[in-house]
Formats: structure tokens, C-alpha cells, sequence
């Protein structure tokens, strides 16, 4: 015997109800045990293996029904398990009863007058009523168990989409403190252009227009890629490099397969920015950046490196860093890592470390 009711099981029609009732392997389980019930009480009786056999067969049958009927059934004054061993309990002698009625075509009399009918309707009765609530019980405590994993899946999935909803608002919290931030520093380099007539201020301005409508849909995306970073910093360095030409040099080189990785919006160019701003631009001489993404066991590992003033000069980890060490705490856990060496003679070696997977 086994049943798939549960309290959240809808109420079936009939025939799916049979179907469910009497699948193959069920159907199979309830003879099985009929005919183990019938070759145990087969000595007790004068008649003949196949006629007892016949009647077990009859009431386990009746009994499975009954089972699923009380498991489908829309009860809302007593508790299903409860409704289902109950229905064992009626089934089992009801069925009996039925068997033996049709033996003496429906006369009850002679039915209630014979030794030898009643004590086998005792003892089918009762074998029917014993071996049915043991598998009634195995089954309700089946039920239960796959109950309880359910709902811990369920209360599980709900978690992890609930955190993954404070994840994703967290990510948006951040990346929205870095967009004005980057966003004023740039307009702040043209100003400053402009103010001091500088012949290269259009083209900075013209160059910076380019590139915002290059940038600015990526603010907004959440699933940016290592390869998109890329670019976005180049074009960022070329800005740069206009405003300082005898100042700054760069290079950007990442192996073609990691352009894919997901990786946080603006996360890379934080690091450019502000190795430029603390550590080329105080540099009587300026220098070089050197931006680089690489494979290396089994990690990823992407750094901006910088000729500029270095660690000592440079002001202490801001509000940027702080708050780009959280991105990607959000964004990859806890395997994700932040390093800001000294770079000898002079400058900075910024590298960001997460799991290819």
C-alpha cells in the first residue's frame, strides 16, 4: 500500500483517482500481501486456497481504495492521517462482509446462522484490519517524512532567493555610490581644462561624450563582463592620456577567454581611477598604468599597476575601496580578495582575486 495524498494534494476525479489507486506497482504490493494473508489463513478454512484467495484479494483491493478516497477526500473537521487510518478500520470488516454476502448471495440469515462463515469473516477481518493499518502507518510516516524535506526545500528556496533579493539591492546600493562619484571626478578633469583654456579641452569634452554613450547603459546592467570592463577602461586611460599626454602612458591586456566572466559594473575602473588620481597626477613626472587580467591557478587574477607616487604618498584607503571591497564580497563571497602592494621603486599594484567558477 502506498499513497501519494498529502495536505496540500488536490481533490482528484474518479478516474484519476483509480489510475492513482491502482498503479502497477501498487496494485502488485496489495495482492502480494493478499496472497500472503490467504496462504496463512488457507489451513484454517474447509474451502478451497482459491476461494480464500479470492476474498483477500477482494477486500485488499476495497481497503487501497478506501485509503486514497479518505486521503483525497476534502475533510476539513478532522485531520487527513486520521481520516485514513479510520477508513482501514471500515474498510477491512465492511469489505469482508461484502465478500462473504455475495458467498451467500445476500442472505444474511443463513450468513449470520453459519459457524463456519462467521469465524472466517473473524479471521479475514481481522488479518485485513491488522496487516492494513501497519502499512497504513508505514505509509502516513513515508508521507510525513517527504513532507518535511518538502517543505525544508521549500523554506530553503526561499531563502536563497530572499538573500539573492538583498544581494542584488545591496549591489545596487553600491554601484549607485560609485556612478556620481566617477561621473563628477571626470567633469571635474574637464573643468579644469576649460578654465585654463587649454586648447585640448574640446577634444577631452568630445572624447568624454563618446565615452559616456558608450558607459552609461552598463550602469545599469548587472551582468557585465570582465571584457566589458576592459574596454570601458581603455576608453577611460585614452580620456585620461588627452587631458595629460606627456604624463601618462598606459597598457590593457587580458587573455581573450576571460573577457566572458561576469564581473561588477565599475569595480575595475575604481582602481584605474584612482590610480591615476593618487598615484600618476601627483607625480611631478607622471608614469605609466598597466592594467592586466590573467588565469592563474584556477583563480583570476585582474591588476592595475601604477608608476606613480606609491602607497606611502597615496591617501589611505577611501570610501572608493571600501566600498569596492563590499562589491565584490557581494558579488563573488567571500573567495574574492582585494591586495594593494607596493610596486618598487615607486607606485602601486592593485589586484583583484576571484574564482574563475
Amino acid at each position: 500500500m502506498n499513497s501519494s495524498a498529502s495536505p496540500l494534494t488536490p481533490r482528484l476525479g474518479l478516474a484519476a483517482l483509480l489510475k492513482a489507486s491502482f498503479k502497477p506497482l501498487r496494485l502488485a504490493i496489495s495482492l502480494s500481501l493478499a496472497t500472503l494473508v490467504a496462504v496463512v489463513l488457507n489451513p484454517i478454512f474447509e474451502t478451497s486456497f482459491l476461494s480464500v484467495l479470492g476474498r483477500t484479494v477482494f477486500v485488499g483491493v476495497v481497503v487501497l481504495l478506501a485509503f486514497d478516497i479518505a486521503g483525497h477526500w476534502p475533510l476539513r473537521w478532522v485531520p487527513r492521517w486520521v481520516a485514513q487510518l479510520l477508513a482501514v478500520c471500515l474498510a477491512a470488516p465492511l469489505a469482508t462482509m461484502l465478500a462473504y454476502l455475495w458467498i451467500v448471495n445476500g442472505d444474511v440469515r443463513r450468513f449470520l446462522q453459519h459457524e463456519g462463515l462467521l469465524s472466517g469473516f473473524m479471521f479475514i477481518s481481522a488479518a485485513s484490519l491488522i496487516v492494513g493499518l501497519i502499512l497504513a502507518l508505514g505509509v502516513l510516516y513515508r508521507q510525513r517524512d517527504h513532507q518535511a524535506r518538502a517543505q525544508e526545500l521549500a523554506f530553503a528556496l526561499e531563502r536563497s532567493t530572499l538573500e539573492k533579493q538583498a544581494l542584488d539591492a545591496r549591489l545596487r546600493l553600491l554601484h549607485a555610490q560609485i556612478e556620481p562619484h566617477f561621473l563628477f571626478n571626470t567633469l571635474a578633469n574637464v573643468q579644469q581644462l576649460v578654465e585654463s583654456g587649454s586648447p585640448r579641452a574640446a577634444p577631452v569634452l568630445q572624447s568624454l561624450i563618446a565615452y559616456l554613450r558608450a558607459a552609461v547603459p552598463t550602469f545599469s546592467d548587472q551582468n557585465t563582463t570582465l571584457g566589458t570592463e576592459m574596454t570601458l577602461v581603455n576608453a577611460y586611460l585614452e580620456l585620461m592620456r588627452m587631458r595629460m599626454p606627456d604624463r601618462l602612458e598606459f597598457n590593457v591586456a587580458s587573455s581573450p577567454e576571460l573577457a566572458a566572466l561576469r564581473f561588477p559594473p565599475m569595480a575595475l575602473l575604481t582602481l584605474v581611477e584612482n590610480a591615476v588620481h593618487h598615484g600618476i597626477d601627483p607625480s611631478e613626472t607622471g608614469g605609466r598604468i598597466g592594467v592586466e587580467a590573467r588565469e592563474q591557478a584556477g583563480a583570476v587574477e585582474v591588476s592595475v599597476t601604477d608608476t606613480g607616487v606609491g602607497m606611502s604618498e597615496t591617501a589611505a584607503s577611501g570610501t572608493g575601496l571600501n566600498n569596492l571591497r563590499e562589491r565584490l564580497r557581494a558579488f563573488f563571497g567571500d573567495a574574492a580578495q582585494l591586495q594593494m602592494l607596493d610596486e618598487p621603486p615607486h607606485g602601486l599594484k592593485a589586484v583583484i582575486v576571484f574564482p574563475k567558477g
